[in-house]
């Protein structure tokens, strides 16, 4: 369990009288990105835009500086680590030095997966979760990231996967429309490695034809399967969030402030190789975005917030939605990218809202008075909630 201190703020810098504090809430999601090179060369990779992806390679800060800023910002907080890139792996020295140095905070590695067996057993054993990216079945994965890449992947997991302290999650980019129900299923089932699956509809313009309608026909039958069984859980993080938010409205609010649930607003901090610090992970390109800097110790709230012109509290999933991906609701009303807005935002928030309509078709009140108390407790409390953005 993380251990809390004394709330403190740095002489040199104190807060202004009335302005808000750089972290809202209790919690801090510390993201460090330990590299920007990545091994694999993913057709869709959101650090592609604004030549983020490979732009740096070696780190410009020290465990001594870092040290110095959460000592100054983070006190009091509960801190959880994700390990980020590119790939972090390939940027060991960073992960295992930032373990030692903070043994009580929680840490999550988001990975591609290809290097995971070179990870010591010690590191893996300390990890609350473990993020593998994974497309869905073979041919599209390696579509996107490379012949053989998907049985590599499983390889290692097999590998390690009794070595690791956490749970295992599979985080696939809904990318293709014809990826099927069945190879999602697959990444959940009896013989799967992964105790999770989660999903993000791609911020791509992947969304034109008939792809709308295949995505729904494909949640249509993940949602019936997550109802057919109370007793036993079907872990699909996207539809147990939802479901959670529309069963215990106030779940979808203390832990974000009644904020967005992907956490750019409240609580999450990227942190990139030189130093500086964003609250998304896809917006490091834009200098406006910049929020501190580790190297000077600097931090201020995020400037990613929801403004007049999004149009989220007039949606009906907005109660348990909470306004979804701020970058895709940034740049589609904040920026009038009306070609962004059309092919990108637009569907995805009909497929969010498609989800809310047909879980409501299976009565979730209903199916969860009768759910055995493990699946009650995991609907409600998942600690993987806190590691991802819920909303797909």
């Amino acid at each position: 369990m993380s251990q809390t201190y004394p709330v403190h703020f740095h002489d040199s810098c104190p807060p202004k009288a009335g302005a808000e504090p750089p972290i809202i809430g209790a919690r801090v999601e510390l993201q460090l990105l330990t590299t920007l090179k990545c091994n694999l060369k993913c057709t869709y990779c959101s650090l592609g835009v604004g030549n983020v992806l490979g732009s740096q390679t070696e780190l410009e800060y020290n465990v001594d500086q870092l040290a110095s800023f959460i000592e100054t910002h983070l006190n009091g907080k509960d801190v959880y680590v994700t390990f980020y890139g590119g790939e972090p792996t390939l940027n060991m020295k960073l992960v295992l030095e930032v373990m030692q140095r903070f043994p009580h905070f929680r840490y999550q590695l988001q990975t591609n997966g290809t290097l995971l067996d070179d990870v010591p057993a010690w590191a893996l054993a300390s990890l609350s979760n473990v993020l593998v990216s994974i497309d869905g079945g073979e041919a599209i994965t390696d579509g996107y990231r490379g012949r053989g890449i998907y049985r590599q992947v499983l390889r290692n997991l097999a590998k390690v996967r009794d070595q690791l302290g956490g749970s295992l999650t599979a985080r696939v980019t809904w990318g293709n429309a014809d990826t099927t129900f069945d190879e999602l299923d697959q990444l959940i089932g009896d013989h799967s490695p992964f105790d999770y699956l989660y999903w993000q509809f791609v911020a791509d313009e992947m969304y034109a034809g008939d792809s709308i309608d295949k995505r729904k026909a494909v949640l249509r039958q993940l949602i019936g399967r997550f109802f057919l069984d109370p007793t036993r859980l079907y872990p699909l993080i996207p539809v147990m969030g939802i479901i959670r938010n529309k069963l215990f409205p106030d779940r979808a609010q203390e832990l974000y402030a009644g904020r967005t649930q992907c956490r750019v607003s409240t609580h999450l901090l990227n942190v990139m190789p030189n130093g500086e610090i964003y609250p998304c992970p896809d917006m490091m390109y834009l200098p406006n975005m910049k929020m501190g800097d580790v190297k000077d110790n600097s931090l201020r709230h995020s400037p990613l917030q929801h403004t007049a012109t999004m149009p989220c509290q007039e949606c009906e999933a907005y109660a348990w939605c909470r306004g979804n991906c701020m970058k895709n609701l940034y740049l589609g009303y904040e920026k009038g990218d009306s070609r962004y807005r059309s092919n990108v935002v637009e569907p995805i928030c009909e497929l969010l809202r498609f989800m809310g309509q047909e879980i409501d078709l299976h009565n979730p009140q209903a199916w969860f008075e009768t759910a055995s108390l493990a699946v009650r407790k995991q609907v409600r409390d998942c600690e993987v909630y806190e590691y991802v953005e819920i909303m797909p």
